[in-house]
């Protein structure tokens, strides 16, 4: 029961961390706005909090001792998992923090970073905290604003980070994966509702089939010209 359980708060933790670098890289960008930065606050808010309830629930039981060695496994990379998903979270709010810097709202200019992202992002935000639709509620002067709040989350995180480490010791190296690597590309790839599909190992690997025997005929077709110049510079000379 437990373990389900912190796997279901490493999913969401995962989810919302993955929507929150999807929306930061539009900083800056043609779907920069004040709900953009709205729900990058509320994003990153959901993850911090998910990332309490997983260091809680992963503390408890890395602790106890009664927990088999089987089970202890599991959890040492479940935390391992988690430890690397809370990283990725603090690279991106440092990243938000200097774009926020770079591009504040309330100062006309034009817009610099070519994502190639376009559209609104409150679907995303949607997704990450779990709602059919946002409602937004921030003042006119967020982008300014929540710069200092977000500086000093990002403090929180990594403070939250160190005393990880220092209540439970799980070096990375010590735990082992449960597929080989690249196993995951072997299985179908879902990318959401956003996503233009369904993308599977197979149809890249007829792909690449396509590709070399194409490659192939035009290695062969310069081959035989090469071979019947050089036969008419023999007969000519």
């Amino acid at each position: 029961m437990v373990k389900e359980e912190c796997k279901a708060l490493l999913d969401a933790l995962n989810k919302v961390t993955a929507c929150y670098r999807h929306m930061v890289l539009t900083i800056g960008g043609t779907s920069d706005s004040q709900n953009l930065r709205e729900e990058l606050k509320k994003t990153r808010q959901k993850a911090q909090e998910l990332a309490v309830a997983n260091r809680n629930k992963l503390t408890t039981v890395l602790k106890d001792k009664t927990v088999s060695k089987e089970d202890k496994a599991e959890f040492e990379r479940l935390w391992v998992i988690f430890s690397t998903c809370l990283e990725i979270l603090e690279i991106d709010m440092r990243r938000a923090l200097e774009l926020g810097h770079e591009f504040p709202l309330n100062v006309p200019k034009k817009h610099l970073i070519q994502t190639g992202m376009s559209g609104g992002t409150s679907g995303v935000a949607a997704r990450a905290m779990s709602v059919q639709n946002m409602k937004y509620e921030a003042e006119h002067n967020i982008d300014v604003v929540d710069l200092k709040d977000l500086e000093n989350e990002i403090n929180q995180v990594g403070e939250m980070m160190y005393e990880m480490e220092m209540k439970v010791n799980v070096p990375q190296w010590t735990v082992e994966a449960k597929q080989d690597p690249g196993a995951e590309l072997k299985s179908t790839i879902s990318v959401g509702a956003s996503s233009i599909g369904m993308i599977s190992v197979e149809e890249n690997k007829s792909f690449c089939d396509i590709s070399k025997v194409l490659a192939g005929i035009v290695f062969s077709a310069v081959l035989i010209i090469a071979i019947v110049l050089a036969v008419c510079v023999v007969k000519l000379s």
